[in-house]
Formats: structure tokens, C-alpha cells, sequence
């Protein structure tokens, strides 16, 4: 077919673009600028605190406006820090972008995805991932659609075939012609991505979407009921009930937290991009942190990925000659589809004119390729899988395995029909050798000292893994070879550290089986044969020079192809998350004081003891300030426990401490007197330095940033209430209010130490 030799000319390459038949972008991977702006700004958090700001306007307590200048920082920055990360990745995106290879005036060219046109003609090998819905022109191939059916045994594609975009080629090669681009590609129409999407397994996005989820529900009723009862005490005027039930809903609201966690994250995919790692999914950073099993491919993860014929080991007296003229014929007549093929075909390639019967390309299932002539038929591949009994070689097996990846070559004067001929004779064991990476050491020393299990899992001898993995510092492993084992997949994944000869669908189940054991599990991966096993990890990892289907279903890509980049990942995750919950525990502390106040005060006959400009006072000196400042610190320490746990751990006693102090300071004008504005004083300096023990806790053990934000903070604070008092509404400190404030403070301490220690225990008992 003359159209398969020259595809497509340049002009009507151009006429097809100018009539807008070029496969454009139908799937967007990071929100447009306009979209952040908009998500960031229009959240139901800011309607409520906008209506609660309109309401201090129109009752003309403009001072008590000042928490809305608050929360449009707090956006204003979340918003300069996505676009800065969406930016980022956008930018690394185009560097990860895969290449399709078409067929242009008679020329073979790499060109963008998206520069494809309808009736483009497509060269396909195997890993690509099919970007368009094509028909197969010339060819064979093996397809793997499990992106896009879940489907994940392999199908053969033959000439008038059609293949869907976003499944991938296994094995085999074919030219292709496109038959629909841009929105009306197969995978266009049933998703906004042409790549499998999972859920997200996110402590820390479960747990604000809880807090959202709850506060929606409570705060409008909580709200109008509030209203109703301060409006009917007999002291209070409209306003004073406006003020007032504003006062405590902001305090409900925990605007900051959401905004604080997109900031950091976005941060965190900025820092990275420093290393060269795509972060392609956000909350996969805060997964990666909480490992604690991570399974590697040797090639291309231990190993450089360079394969070369180290030597050649002649069988059965067969002639060196033979062996390399077999490998000669291989070489030049079948595709370099795998490592050992490429590696071959360095070294042997040579021209001849044999004619070609059958060719049998290499498949991650089956483990073989082959090729008939007219007279004979040649076998390469696992010695396992084409001799079924390896007893006659094994002496030779077990002296080479260990250094080196073994591989069988056999001759037979039958034709294959896809399947081993019965009559075979072995010629030789090639010897593929691989260098390992220089950093590998270092790399997995680090993830052993984090107490992280390191799973080898690979198609290759399970002896020739072992041998990388002493290179490499890794000792007391047991291995096992997947071709040749009865042990059920759960016995499996608990007591081995080493798989060989894994199929692409027992990486799945043994990364399936260790999920089920309770395990968060990495995946990194390069090839094809990786893809399942990538898709049901909690965290997959892609080397940049591996497979387009590798890729495209990893959350993160190495864009130099560099494991050593690993411990930076994880450190990344550990700084946000561990950061994320001291932060949060701020201001959860707030949203739960806040809330039960509010509750309170709709059954005690007294005026809420807070207006707005109070609380904004307090909550920037111990939650907006120290939260955003802690959460960008450097910190390494392992994750341990549920996020929700360890933030109620540390903000439930906080919050139950203030709650007290202001049911004692209610008390007090009952006992001693007091005006309205000394009990609010009183109210705004308990709240205040209670915080502050929250914020002294978290810091813990303090260094030399902590030591001057915790002074500074304090500074600012009591500047506040000595010196803008009338700002903030409140009175003189006169000797006797302040001998009443340290008796309280005293009683604060007491209740502190009495609810931690309580906390504690409980948190002990219950297991979660």
C-alpha cells in the first residue's frame, strides 16, 4: 500500500490543520489560571465569611471588618502558590510529553501528540501508548485496553483492526492510520483523561473534606439560632447580636486549613521540580510519605538500564559460529523489542536474505521470541520457559546467574506456529550484563534506615536478582522463582523479598496482596509488564526513559531516570505532612472551641463574650502566623498514627482548656464584679495564651526559627492588647484584672496538663 511507504504530504498535513482536524489537547492536566482563581476564590468558606462581612457592614461595625482582610491574604497567597506549582508542572509536563512516529513524505519523523492529524499514518512499537483511535494498516500486535476496560489479559490486533487511544502496544509492531482525533478519540468520550484514574488514598483530603462536610451541616443552623437567642437577651441590641453570632461563626470556620494544605503542596511540587520529579498527582506526595513497602524492577531502577552481550557460552558443542550467525538473523529481522533484543542487535546485526516464515516477537507473558526460516527456526528467551527442564544445564545456570541475565538460544527445524516446537536443541547461554546505578547503594540504605521494605520484582532469573541486590547492600533476602512455585500469592508476598520471572498480572497480585496485608505500597516501574502493577499501587513511581503507558498511569515521574531522587521525594512528603498536622491542629483547635461555644451560648443567657477583631487578634498570633510559618519547615521524621488522630491528640485538649476558661470567666461576674468589656478582656487573654501552650507544645524541640517566632508572637500579642486595646476593644490592665488573668492562667495550665493527660490515655487505649 503506497500510502503506508509515504503517509501524509505537507500540505495536506495543513489542510487537515486548517480545518481543525489535528488531535488538540481534549483533556486539560492542570487547572488554567482562571481556574484557580476561581476555585480559590469562590469557596463556600468565603461566601459565608463575605456574609458575615456584609452583616458587620451593614450594622457600621467597620473595625470588626478585619477578619475578611485576613482571609483575602490567606487567598491571595494559596492562589500565587498554585499558579506558581501549576506553572511548574506544566513546564515539566511538556519535557514528559510522549512522541508519536509518523510517517510524513515518505520520511519516518517524531512529532508532538497533538500535532497528529485525521489519516495520520503511525509507526507503533512496543510501550507506546495509542494516542489516537487508529486502524492497523500493516503489522500484528499484542494490545493491552486495561486503561481503558480493566481488562488486563493481552489481545491480538491484526491488519483492519482498530485500536482504541489509551490502551498500549505489549509486544509486536504495526503502522496505523488515525481514524478520530482531539474529543472524538474512544478514551475523549468516556473521560476527561485518556489514562486510568483511581482514587485517591489521602489521610489528609479525607480529613479536610470531613471537617468541610461537618461545619457546612452545622454552622448555618448553629448560626441562626445563635442570632435569634442574642437578640433576645434583654442587654443586647440588634447590632450586639450581629457582632456577636459573626464573632462566633468565623471562629467555626476553618478557611486557613484548606487554603494552608493546597499552599504547602503546592510548594512541595515546586520544590521537586528542583530534582527533576513531575508530580502528576498531588496527594500522592503525602502517600509516598506513609510507605512502608516499596516494590522496585531491578532493570532500570538498581540497574542503568544499558544491556550488553558479555559473553557467549557455546552448548552441546555447538560452533561459535553457528551461534553467531543464528544471532545474526535474529538480530536483523526482528525488532529490537526488549533489552536483550537491542543488546543483541549492537553486537550481531548483520544483512542477509533469508526469507522469513514467522516471527514471534517477545512478550512479558510468555518470556520468548522467535523466528522460522524456510529450513529452521531460532529461540530465545527465559532457559526456564523453553526447556521446561533445566537439569542438563543447570551447572552452567547457577555459575552465571548470579552476575548476569541468562539467556537461552535454541534451534529447531520446525516452524513455530507461536508455540515451542517439541524437537529443540540448545545452541548457547548468552550472557546479558547491566551496570548498576552508582547511587543504588545509597538509595536503598536510606529506605532500610526509614524501616521500609524493600521488595524486589523482576522477569528476570530470580539468582541474577539476588546478585544485584548483594551488589547493592541488600542482605538475608529469600527469593523465589514465580515460573515455578506452588506457594499461594499471600504466603508469597509475606516471606519473600526477592520474585523472579514475575508475569505482568503477578506483579499485580503480589502489589494487590500486600495492599490487603495493610501495607502502603510504592510501585516504580519502566516498562510495559509494570503497568498493572503501577496502576493498583498506592504510590507508583515511572522512570521517564520507560514505556509511555509506565507513565502516563504514574502519579510520579523521575524525569532524569533517577532512583536517587527517591529519598528527596520522601522527605518532601514527610515535611508536608508532618507540618500539615501540627498545622492542623491549630486550627482545628479554633474550628472545635469556636463550635462548642457557639452551642453553649444558645443555652446560657449572656452575651457571647467575643467580637470578630478579637479573635482575629488571637488567631494570627497563635494559628495564621506560626501554622504557615511551621508548615513550610524542614522536617524528616517519620509518619506514624492517622492524621485525624494526632491532630485531635493535640487540639482537643486546647480547645476544651478555652472552653473552660470562658465558662469560668462567665461565672465570675456572679461571684466578683465585672464590666462586659473586662470579662472580654479576660476572654481574649486566656484564649489567647492557652493557644500559645498549644503552640509551645508543637514547637517542641525548639530551634533557633521556632525560639524567635514563639517571642515574636507573644510580643505582638500583648503589644495588642497593652497598646491597641481600643482597637480591639478591650480595657485597661489595671493591677486587679491582672492578679485575676494569672490566677486563671494558673488554672489554665492545670486543665491543660489534666485534659493532655487524659487524651493521652484514651488515645492509648483505642486502637485506630
Amino acid at each position: 500500500m503506497e500510502k503506508v511507504k509515504t503517509g501524509l504530504s505537507n500540505s495536506e498535513v495543513e489542510a487537515l490543520i486548517n480545518k481543525g482536524l489535528v488531535n488538540y489537547k481534549s483533556d486539560v492536566k492542570t487547572k488554567s489560571i482562571g481556574q484557580i482563581i476561581f476555585t480559590n476564590f469562590f469557596t463556600l468558606f468565603n461566601f459565608l465569611n463575605l456574609g458575615l462581612g456584609l452583616a458587620i457592614f451593614l450594622v457600621g461595625e467597620y473595625k470588626n471588618l478585619l477578619f475578611l482582610g485576613v482571609v483575602i491574604c490567606n487567598t491571595f497567597i494559596s492562589t500565587v502558590q498554585e499558579i506558581r506549582s501549576k506553572l511548574t508542572v506544566d513546564k515539566l509536563s511538556l519535557l514528559n510529553e510522549p512522541k508519536a512516529t509518523v510517517i510524513r513524505d515518505g520520511q519516518t519523523k517524531e512529532i508532538d501528540i497533538h500535532a497528529i492529524v485525521l489519516g495520520e499514518i503511525i509507526k507503533l512499537s512496543p510501550g507506546n501508548q495509542i494516542c489516537t483511535d487508529s486502524k492497523i494498516l500493516a503489522g500484528e500486535v499484542l494490545v493491552n485496553e486495561s486503561l481503558i476496560t480493566g481488562e488486563s489479559e493481552p489481545i491480538t490486533k491484526k491488519i483492519g483492526d482498530e485500536l482504541l487511544s489509551g490502551s498500549f502496544i505489549v509486544s509486536g509492531h504495526a503502522i496505523t492510520e488515525t481514524i478520530h482525533v482531539g474529543k472524538d478519540n474512544y478514551t475523549a468520550k468516556i473521560s476527561a483523561e485518556a489514562k486510568y484514574i483511581k482514587k485517591i488514598n489521602s489521610e489528609i483530603m479525607n480529613f479536610i473534606k470531613k471537617i468541610i462536610k461537618y461545619i457546612s451541616i452545622a454552622i448555618v443552623p448553629i448560626g441562626i439560632l445563635l442570632f435569634m437567642h442574642q437578640l433576645s437577651l434583654d442587654d443586647n441590641t440588634f447590632n450586639d447580636a450581629v457582632v456577636n453570632t459573626v464573632a462566633a461563626l468565623i471562629g467555626m470556620i476553618p478557611e486557613g486549613l484548606v487554603l494552608l494544605t493546597s499552599t504547602v503542596l503546592a510548594i512541595s511540587v515546586i520544590r521537586l521540580s528542583k530534582y527533576k520529579v513531575l508530580v502528576q498527582e498531588l496527594y500522592c506526595i503525602e502517600t509516598l510519605a506513609r510507605v512502608d513497602t516499596i516494590c522496585l524492577d531491578k532493570t532500570g531502577t538498581l540497574t542503568k538500564g544499558e544491556m550488553e552481550v558479555s559473553s557467549i557460552i557455546p552448548l552441546d558443542m555447538t560452533p561459535m559460529s553457528d551461534i553467531t550467525d543464528a544471532l545474526g538473523l535474529m538480530s536483523y529481522h526482528m525488532e529490537p523489542d526488549n533489552q536483550t533484543m537491542e543488546a543483541i542487535k549492537k553486537k550481531y546485526a548483520r544483512k542477509n536474505d533469508c526469507q522469513v516464515k514467522e516471527i514471534v516477537p517477545f512478550s512479558s507473558q510468555t518470556k520468548w521470541s522467535g523466528i522460522s526460516f524456510e529450513q529452521e527456526s531460532y529461540i530465545i528467551g527465559a532457559p526456564e520457559i523453553i526447556l521446561k527442564d533445566t537439569s542438563k544445564i543447570s551447572k552452567e545456570l547457577n555459575s552465571y546467574a548470579e552476575d548476569n541475565r541468562v539467556i537461552l538460544l535454541v534451534k529447531s527445524n520446525r516452524k513455530l506456529n507461536k508455540t515451542i516446537p517439541r524437537d529443540i536443541k540448545p545452541m548457547a547461554l548468552i550472557l546479558i550484563s547491566d551496570k548498576i546505578r552508582p547511587d543504588a547503594k545509597m538509595t536503598l540504605n536510606y529506605f532500610k534506615e526509614q524501616g521500609v521494605s524493600i521488595k524486589l520484582i523482576s522477569g528476570d532469573n530470580p539468582q541474577t536478582v539476588l546478585g544485584v541486590a548483594k551488589k547493592v547492600g541488600l542482605d538475608k533476602l529469600k527469593y523465589v522463582d514465580m515460573s515455578n512455585t506452588d506457594i499461594p500469592i499471600e504466603k508469597l508476598a509475606k516471606n519473600y523479598d526477592i520474585f523472579g520471572r514475575v508475569k505482568p498480572n503477578q506483579k499485580k497480585a503480589l502489589i494487590l496482596e500486600l495492599k490487603k496485608a495493610g501495607h502502603t505500597v510504592a510501585m516504580t516501574g519502566d516498562g510495559v509488564n509494570d503497568v498493572l502493577a503501577l496502576k493498583e499501587a498506592d504510590c507508583s513511581i515511572a522512570m521517564n526513559s520507560g514505556s509511555d503507558a509506565a507513565r502516563n498511569v504514574s502519579q510520579l515521574v523521575l524525569l532524569d531516570s533517577n532512583f536517587a531522587s527517591m529519598p528527596k521525594v520522601v522527605g518532601e512528603g514527610r515535611r508536608s505532612i508532618n507540618n500539615l498536622q501540627r498545622s492542623s491542629s491549630l486550627f482545628l483547635c479554633k474550628t472545635t472551641y469556636a463550635t462548642l461555644l457557639a452551642l453553649i451560648f444558645l443555652f446560657l443567657n449572656m452575651a457571647y463574650p467575643f467580637i470578630p477583631i478579637q479573635l482575629t487578634l488571637t488567631s494570627v498570633v497563635t494559628i495564621g502566623i506560626p501554622s504557615f510559618i511551621l508548615a513550610l519547615e524542614p522536617n524528616n521524621d517519620r509518619i506514624n498514627g492517622r492524621i485525624l488522630i494526632n491532630v485531635l491528640k493535640m487540639s482537643l485538649p486546647t480547645a476544651l482548656t478555652i472552653v473552660s476558661n470562658i465558662v469560668i470567666i462567665m461565672i465570675l461576674p456572679e461571684i466578683i464584679r465585672l464590666s462586659e468589656m473586662e470579662v472580654s478582656t479576660l476572654a481574649v487573654l486566656l484564649t489567647g495564651f492557652t493557644g500559645f501552650m498549644l503552640l509551645y507544645r508543637i514547637s517542641i524541640p525548639f530551634n533557633h526559627l521556632r525560639r524567635i517566632l514563639f517571642v515574636s508572637l507573644i510580643c505582638i500579642f500583648l503589644f495588642g492588647v497593652i497598646f491597641l486595646r481600643k482597637l480591639f476593644s478591650l480595657t485597661l490592665l489595671t493591677p486587679n484584672l491582672i492578679i485575676l488573668a494569672v490566677i486563671l492562667l494558673m488554672i489554665a495550665v492545670m486543665l491543660f496538663n489534666m485534659y493532655n493527660l487524659v487524651c493521652d490515655k484514651l488515645t492509648k487505649k483505642i486502637k485506630l
